[in-house]
């Protein structure tokens, strides 16, 4: 019967595979083409995460000012800007005496690299850590409220969207001791980043259009593609949901390494020096850190899509699991007691940022209920005679029949250390010297008494060993006829 099950189960399957379909090859084009815009779909996201999120904006500002090399360049951008908009040393000159104003260039200079190194100090205090934030999150608000059509309440710096830093140039003056009239004489200007400028704001705003809907579009544009596939070869199915969970593995792959060409090629186009390298590389890479998220997610689902594919394919493995689980997989409360199960610990584990978001996360979960459906209905259709009852009795039947395998190999083992027992016996017989053979066969039985009371030898056990040892005086060992041999006193 198992025989016949695993056949009709295997041709089930096999009409799949066998079939042809004239349309195939579109599907075949329409998978190619739904993994292209899956990756493309991976890259509107993440502009869209890290754009238009003012809190992924203000966290990664924050995991930037957390770099030692990016905080390094800061710091001398701050001290340049106070050097640049103050005369420091026509100030120390002053404050000298007439006799030591020669001395001002040099103390000026002196002054720039403890102010540097002061200026990193400050940078990594929390106090300056939160004014950066601040300074990052006012600057993004600022710059959605321009492209979303802007307002009275918003202001630029001459029609530009400007990082203000006058607050962190501020706590590095007050560090380094040479605030009070140099600090007023900073102009407003002096430690502010143009994000963009006035002439930009037409083609930023169509492009914030352009980024806000497109992850949506793209996502799904690729879902209906792929279903589109399904529909026009339903006999290709399997191998199509094969082909698109390997398309999402690639473009993930693609993105990852996308990201990494990126990197090296935006740090030689910006680094005029050796020295500022790593911190653009460090840069690149933490506001990189939702594009490699989005990218090792769309790896994951494509392994799982993959790995639904084998699980419904013709393999003898997945034709057996198949039949293992088919009494429970034909009870709808069972099988959606277990999905409700694995969603839970999924959501609670949230590998992926689309798990934790709860529209996203509805999405994936409609998804994986439509394929357990699926894998539900093939496995009812290769095992409608399948029972509750006798699978529970044959779980029950390779229970008894592992629990006899243990007490077997137990058995053994304890035969085997009685063996053993018998030739430690024999060797001690043969290595002793000296002392009547009473006080051997006596100190003998002491040691097979202990093998009894610790356990390592039975009752039966214990009484072979003993009459081996009581017959040693003989010329051969006793026959066994089923009787206790009568002990052997010692002569003398």
């Amino acid at each position: 019967m198992c025989r016949a099950v695993c056949a009709r189960s295997f041709a089930v399957v096999q009409a799949e595979t066998r079939s042809r379909h004239p349309r195939r090859g579109w599907a075949r084009a329409l998978v190619v083409l739904a993994s292209i815009v899956a990756f493309a779909a991976i890259l509107a996201i993440w502009a869209n995460r890290q754009v238009l999120n003012t809190d992924n904006w203000t966290n990664t500002s924050t995991e930037l000012l957390e770099n030692r090399q990016i905080r390094n360049q800061v710091a001398v951008y701050l001290v340049d800007q106070l050097y640049a908009n103050v005369d420091v040393a026509g100030e120390i000159r002053e404050a000298l005496p007439p006799r030591l104003q020669p001395l001002a260039g040099p103390a000026a200079g002196g002054l720039r690299q403890l102010a540097e190194r002061a200026a990193n100090e400050v940078l990594s205090r929390p106090r300056a850590q939160q004014a950066w934030a601040n300074a990052n999150r006012a600057a993004q608000e600022q710059l959605l409220r321009i492209l979303e059509g802007g307002g009275p309440i918003v202001s630029t710096t001459e029609g530009n969207v400007v990082l203000d830093l006058t607050e962190l140039l501020n706590q590095m003056q007050e560090r380094v001791g040479i605030g009070g009239r140099l600090a007023e004489r900073l102009p407003p200007s002096a430690a502010q980043i143009t994000i963009m400028e006035s002439d930009q704001l037409a083609a930023a705003q169509d492009g914030l259009k352009v980024v806000r809907g497109l992850p949506i579009v793209l996502v799904t544009l690729s879902l209906v593609l792929f279903g589109v596939a399904l529909a026009i070869a339903p006999t290709w199915r399997r191998q199509a949901l094969r082909a698109y969970g390997i398309g999402f593995v690639f473009v993930g792959a693609l993105a990852l390494i996308t990201q990494v060409q990126a990197g090296e090629a935006l740090t030689n186009a910006l680094a005029n020096t050796a020295a500022i390298e790593p911190a653009i590389g460090s840069a690149w890479t933490i506001s990189t850190t939702l594009l490699v998220e989005a990218a090792s997610a769309t790896i994951g689902y494509g392994v799982f899509m993959v790995l639904a594919a084998w699980l419904a394919g013709p393999s003898r493995p997945t034709i057996a699991l198949r039949r293992a689980v088919a009494p429970y997989a034909s009870s709808p409360a069972i099988a959606y007691a277990a999905f409700a199960v694995f969603i839970g610990l999924l959501l609670w584990w949230g590998p992926t940022p689309a798990l934790r978001d709860p529209v996203l996360a509805l999405i994936l979960i409609a998804l994986l209920a439509f394929a357990w459906e699926a894998l539900r209905r093939l496995i009812k259709r290769e095992h409608p005679d399948a029972n509750m009852a006798e699978a529970n009795e044959r779980m029950r039947e390779r229970a008894r029949h592992a629990g006899a395998w243990v007490r077997q190999g137990t058995s053994a083992g304890r035969t085997a250390v009685a063996g053993t027992a018998s030739r430690v016996v024999t060797e001690a017989k043969t290595r002793t010297s000296g002392g009547s053979a009473g006080d051997e066969r006596l100190e003998q039985l002491e040691r097979l008494a202990k093998l009894k009371e610790t356990g390592v030898l039975d009752e039966q056990e214990f009484a072979a060993q003993k009459r081996l040892i009581l017959a040693g005086s003989d010329d051969g060992p006793e026959p066994d006829d089923g009787t206790p041999a009568p002990p052997v006193v010692a002569p003398g």
